[in-house]
């Protein structure tokens, strides 16, 4: 009875870092010190100019962070509003292709786009882009993410890039799952342009950025909101300064954290392991991945009913992308890999930059009596 209350009083388990990670210090610290500022950015007095000074060196970190010009970073609320901005900048004149397994965001902003397909593991199929681009007639833009938000599957977005340059089309990355996660580069991912989220890395939410290479800087970018020519003209409206500056502090908290990032594999390999043998399904396990996700088919068992029964547990996870209110929805990701079977019973553990081993031990055991038919103890 004891262990049995002690468990029902513990702390929840947050384990849905795909859909935010839970906030940096550093990046809590920025954001308030930011608040304090009452200046617009735009404005030319003194406190204005403050406001511009922590705007444009929140810029010139996040860029360094990722190898990017800061002249070509462009603020906006989230990876959402840069997929596609982005997309309709790039997108004029040319043929979209993206891939099955992109998320919402891209989707709804392509929904005209043909689709490339995933080889079983998940990933892209190269021949199949490569066919694709060699249909003759308007250049192409491919749409590509690198990690895939509801397996971690990493595309192999550096020979997608060599191969859009090859057929003249330009590439869009949505890097919104691996900023913070992996080492790269603009030029190591050779994409045009990439796609990010302050939150998905620690920082506040409400702030993202689009990096545009250096070959397409100059397009013309329409924003969806015009404004008093914010940024260069390319996204109108005043910034959430403390949100950017939080999400700056954030990039360059978790760059010096990838360290961390075997440790979190280790995790994750303890839950796949401990899974399987419950008869769940690690989907996407044979591809290269994210250090911190996992998605976990449990055949006979809805996803709905899972996320319940662990939600009541005290612990959150999720079926997958993060993008509607509240709902459960079958996964075009599983779909696409060809693992109809599974699309509907699958969640996903996705481990936080605070993740402690013991919150993992709490996790398997509820999963455990989730897959024995056993009633998951309730948190108080």
């Amino acid at each position: 009875m004891t262990d049995r209350l002690a468990a029902a009083s513990s702390p929840r388990i947050y384990l849905d870092a795909n859909a935010s990670e839970p906030l940096r210090p550093a990046a809590r610290d920025a954001a308030i010190a930011a608040l304090d500022q009452p200046g617009n950015p735009a404005s030319v007095h003194a406190d204005g100019r403050r406001a511009r000074l922590l705007l444009e060196d929140a810029r010139e970190r996040i860029a360094g962070c990722f190898g990017a010009d800061p002249a070509g970073l462009v603020f906006t609320s989230g990876g959402t509003e840069s997929d596609a901005l982005a997309i309709a900048a790039l997108g004029q004149g040319r043929r979209l292709l993206m891939g099955a397994t992109e998320h919402d965001a891209v989707r709804a902003a392509v929904p005209e786009a043909a689709v490339l397909p995933v080889l079983p593991d998940g990933t892209l199929d190269l021949d199949g882009l490569e066919s694709a681009l060699a249909v003759p007639g308007e250049p192409a833009l491919v749409c590509l993410m690198h990690a895939n938000n509801e397996t971690g599957v990493l595309h192999p977005v550096e020979a997608a890039a060599a191969l859009c340059r090859r057929h003249g089309a330009l590439l869009h990355v949505d890097a919104v799952q691996s900023a913070g996660r992996l080492a790269w580069s603009l030029a190591d991912l050779g994409a045009d342009s990439v796609a990010l989220s302050g939150h998905k890395l620690g920082g506040p939410k409400g702030a993202g950025a689009l990096l545009l290479g250096r070959a397409v800087e100059g397009f013309r970018l329409q924003p969806a909101t015009r404004g008093g020519g914010q940024e260069r003209g390319r996204r109108g409206g005043t910034p959430s300064l403390p949100a950017i500056a939080g999400f700056a502090a954030a990039c360059v908290e978790a760059q010096q954290g990838l360290s961390r990032q075997p440790a979190l594999a280790a995790l994750r390999d303890r839950i796949e392991c401990r899974a399987a043998a419950l008869g769940a399904v690690p989907c996407g396990a044979g591809a290269p991945r994210l250090a911190n996700t996992t998605c976990l088919a449990l055949p006979g068992r809805r996803s709905e009913a899972q996320l319940i029964a662990l939600d009541l547990a005290g612990i959150s996870v999720s079926s997958g992308a993060a993008c509607s209110s509240g709902k459960v929805a079958r996964s075009h990701v599983l779909d696409a890999m060809g693992l109809s079977a599974l699309a509907g019973s699958a969640i996903r553990v996705s481990l936080p930059w605070t993740v402690q081993g013991e919150e993992i031990e709490r996790f398997l055991e509820a999963y455990a009596a989730l897959a024995a038919g056993v009633p998951v103890e309730r948190a108080a």
